[in-house]
């Protein structure tokens, strides 16, 4: 992969809505660090010309037409933060104009239109980062490493995710066709699991319309979408995994993730998008062993920085365009199979990816390394490892 000659990724921005604000944290960042600059804003909102202003703290030139963004010669990546349904057909205009692309997820809500995506990145210049990006997590890294590298738990035959929330007040399409919870909440979950337990092969959903009016921006709307979903996954050889999702959950206090081995059990607390940490029990010893939680500081945008550290500092591409496709079949899929009441085959398979944070992670002068953070994390005697039984 060749290096950005200047060691900064020049950004433009499509989509200046709610997802917008928690990147913008990181583009602060990751300017000061001298590594990214951004040179334009885009959203379809004339309103928002100022929001980029605003939460970059610097003058942007603005524009409502995304073609001006990619038409751009001194912007080298997009990050596409618009609204679902949108996201594949900017990405894919992206990428046929030689930028690099981080899309927030879904890829695309179309799955031919999605598989252009991989295509497209695969033949051209540009990378493809798609959200979401629970594998670059520390803690994510240091579960995986125990439970597929070291098979501490021997075999994960059975799996739980959950990940849910009371629902938006903002944004009307989250409950239209091309919204909805799985696409927005489920996909967390299931890409999770498809990195701990590998390719689904068949999936099947129940699903409805638990709430069919709900306020958004100060109106009531109907609901035209599911918002309530309980989804099984086959990945063959009789491992099986349940995802629990939908605007339905106003709160819970059980792991995100629960891994159920032939040797013992683990489980990522928090959320897998948030973790607090994970904690393992084992057949072969007493109690369970709280393991802290690794990088406190992580955020689930840090596709983005993943993005920079593969353009500045040659980093492997570990956030993979197949693995996102794959993600999405089944996203479709269960979404289908709670439509038809018929379990769905699914097509696609994804390589087993080594998901260790010294592939992802480097060095930089003046600061702790994440990977020196997961070293001290795996040390069975480290600080803020806890037992009890």
């Amino acid at each position: 992969m060749q290096r950005q000659s200047s060691g900064r990724v020049r950004l433009g921005i499509i989509g200046l809505g709610s997802v917008f604000e928690p990147y913008a944290a990181l583009i602060r960042e990751l300017r000061y660090e001298g590594r990214l600059e951004v040179v334009i804003t885009c959203d379809l909102a004339p309103s928002r010309s100022q929001r980029g202003n605003e939460f970059l703290h610097q003058e942007l030139p603005f524009t409502t037409d995304y073609n001006e963004v990619l038409d751009r010669d001194d912007v080298d990546a997009v990050a596409v933060l618009t609204s679902m349904s949108s996201h594949g057909e900017i990405a894919a205009a992206a990428l046929e104009a030689g930028k690099h692309v981080l899309v927030e997820k879904p890829m695309s809500i179309d799955l031919d239109e999605a598989a252009s995506l991989v295509s497209l990145a695969a033949a051209g210049p540009g990378l493809l980062v798609c959200a979401p990006h629970v594998v670059l997590s520390p803690t994510y890294q240091a579960l995986w490493k125990r439970v597929v590298d070291d098979e501490e738990i021997g075999k994960v035959l059975l799996a739980r995710a959950r990940y849910g929330w009371s629902g938006p007040s903002w944004g009307e399409w989250y409950y239209r066709t091309g919204g909805g919870p799985l696409f927005d909440l489920g996909v967390y979950n299931i890409t999770s699991l498809i990195g701990l337990m590998g390719s689904v092969e068949r999936v099947t959903a129940f699903a409805g319309t638990a709430i069919p009016v709900r306020e958004v921006e100060g109106e009531m709307i109907e609901v035209d979408n599911f918002d309530n979903y309980q989804i099984l996954l086959d990945f063959g050889d009789a491992r099986l995994a349940s995802v629990t999702t939908g605007f339905t959950m106003h709160d819970y206090r059980s792991p995100a993730i629960e891994l159920y081995g032939s040797g013992g059990v683990a489980q990522l607390l928090g959320d897998d998008w948030a973790p607090q940490g994970y904690e393992m029990m084992r057949t072969d010893s007493a109690g369970w062993t709280v393991y802290a939680e690794a990088d406190p500081t992580w955020q689930w945008t840090s596709g983005l920085r993943h993005l920079v550290d593969c353009l500045v500092e040659g980093v492997d591409l570990l956030v993979r365009p197949e693995h996102a496709y794959h993600c999405l079949e089944v996203t479709i899929k269960a979404q289908l199979a709670a439509t038809t009441g018929q379990s769905q085959d699914v097509v696609s398979r994804v390589e087993r990816l080594r998901y260790d944070p010294n592939d992802i992670y480097v060095q930089r002068s003046g600061k702790i390394t994440h990977d020196s953070r997961i070293r001290r994390h795996r040390e069975d005697k480290a600080p803020g490892l806890a037992k009890s039984t």
